[in-house]
């Protein structure tokens, strides 16, 4: 079979295209994944520098997330229609720009209003990223090049922590920003030169207006009091305004898109049961492992009082792990299928996330977190691109765009449900005083009790993420019997 793919011209032309392509692709979103992993361990000297409260720091982390997956499916509709290829430009070109400016900026809530920006760029690079490959690839290649897709993430992972902490030890936290812009410049660069323009997409250009705002205002609201509950409670008003939102917008949302010509999201695609649970299983997985990086290099600085060097040091385990994975999953899908590894993978994070959760303790070796951090990150690098193949296979090319922006867009809203439950349960134990020295990193300057509290925190913290991955397990599950039956 190799032979007769290296003999015909045509195929080896696409392969060359899709591997350029994959190359614009990932260079890109090591640029983006870079930028949050640096600033997981850069974020106790940003609140140190800006005199940031607890507030301002969790926002720091939460705007980008929140933005970018109220972005995505409305970017996804718009690369289907006018062209992935001007989308992912634009995207890098808007990441870059705010990422120039984030680094001049004075205090604590601008760096949010930037960090926004940045999120709408990333979300247009987000969107358009595995529908690139997935359109590039032949079908019989799409897991190997999934498998380099998502090891790209796993890069940025294992440099951004390194990368994070030395440039705020030597450098100041602005260079957390302003690296992004050589390397912003050289994506753009590489990407207006190798990708190329798509087909025309036929008379099929209706854009949902209304649909788009009905679901910005929807899951904005939700995303908004899901990430602020634990801190302010039911009762305050930003709160019950967003859920007031969400509870009035969902319902018209449906109809519209029910009734819509060009529905921005196609609700009916949910009826397909393997797509419903391969979304589901994304968003419970994200939800379940998106905290681990912030929460074990917090524990070293907070908890441990070690410097962001050595902490970012010691979560790199996790990266090199799922790199590995990431890398060799494409093989194993061709072995295995995407639906069984996909079911062995979130296995694997949960084991390793339970792991976690019985060790946890302010004396535990290093070298026991780093074990189990190594269970998370090979779990972690073989389920995305085994499950993202898994949705992504077989879908026109003509609703890529649609189709992958949906999965992202539960995806995403995983990472922000995570990250918020993950920053507020840990400080629940704590008074409400100490919130900030958690988050600048002296806690364990302040007092011993106040670090078993903390340490009180991160199990209660861990235990719900062990739940969430448990159930990801039991829906891969239910995924892999409802296909073998329709097989």
């Amino acid at each position: 079979m190799p032979q007769a793919v290296a003999a015909d011209p045509g195929e080896r032309e696409r392969l060359r295209h899709a591997w350029r392509t994959l190359s614009v692709v990932s260079m890109a979103s090591v640029l983006t994944a870079l930028g949050g992993s640096a600033l997981n361990v850069a974020l106790p000297q940003v609140v140190r520098q800006t005199h940031a409260s607890a507030d301002a720091a969790s926002w720091i982390l939460l705007a980008f997330q929140l933005t970018t997956t109220v972005l995505m499916v409305v970017f996804g509709r718009l690369a289907d229609l006018f062209g992935r290829r001007a989308m992912y430009l634009g995207g890098l070109a808007t990441y870059t720009v705010a990422s120039l400016l984030a680094g001049f900026a004075p205090d604590a809530w601008i760096i949010v209003a930037l960090r926004v920006v940045q999120a709408a760029g990333g979300a247009m690079l987000l969107t358009n990223s595995a529908a690139l490959v997935t359109d590039a690839f032949p079908k019989s290649r799409l897991g190997e090049g999934m498998g380099v897709y998502t090891a790209s993430f796993s890069i940025a992972q294992l440099a951004g922590p390194a990368l994070g902490g030395l440039f705020t030890e030597h450098l100041g936290w602005r260079w957390v920003f302003w690296y992004n812009v050589p390397l912003g410049i050289a994506c753009l660069v590489w990407g207006a030169t190798a990708l190329r323009p798509g087909p025309p997409q036929g008379r099929d250009r209706g854009l949902d207006l209304s649909g788009n705002a009905l679901v910005l205002a929807c899951l904005g609201g939700l995303l908004l009091a899901l990430s602020e509950v634990t801190r302010l409670g039911w009762g305050h008003p930003m709160v019950v305004s967003g859920l007031v939102v969400f509870a009035v917008t969902l319902p018209l949302f449906v109809v519209r898109e029910l009734r819509a010509r060009h529905p921005v999201v196609d609700i009916r695609m949910f009826r397909d049961v393997t797509f419903a649970l391969g979304t589901l299983a994304s968003f419970l997985n994200s939800t379940a492992r998106v905290g681990v990086v912030l929460l074990v290099s917090l524990f070293f600085q907070a908890v441990r009082g070690e410097d962001p060097v050595r902490a970012a040091v010691k979560v790199l385990p996790l990266s090199v792990a799922a790199m590995a994975a990431s890398v060799a999953s494409g093989f194993v899908l061709r072995r295995l299928g995407p639906r069984t590894v996909a079911l062995a993978a979130t296995s694997l994070t949960t084991a390793g996330l339970a792991v976690l959760l019985c060790l946890i303790s302010p004396g535990v070796s290093s070298a026991a977190l780093m074990a189990a951090l190594v269970l998370i990150g090979l779990g972690s690098g073989m389920f995305l691109p085994s499950n993202t193949t898994a949705i992504l296979h077989g879908v026109p090319s003509h609703r890529l765009g649609i189709v992958n922006a949906m999965r992202l867009m539960l995806q995403n809203t995983g990472v922000v449900v995570g990250t918020a439950l993950v920053l507020s349960i840990i400080t629940v134990p704590l008074p409400a005083g100490l919130h900030d020295a958690v988050f600048a990193g002296t806690l364990s300057h302040v007092s011993s009790t106040a670090v078993g509290q903390l340490v009180t925190g991160y199990r209660w913290a861990l235990a719900c993420m062990t739940v969430v991955s448990a159930l990801a397990v039991l829906t891969c599950f239910t995924r892999r019997r409802a296909g073998s039956s329709v097989s």
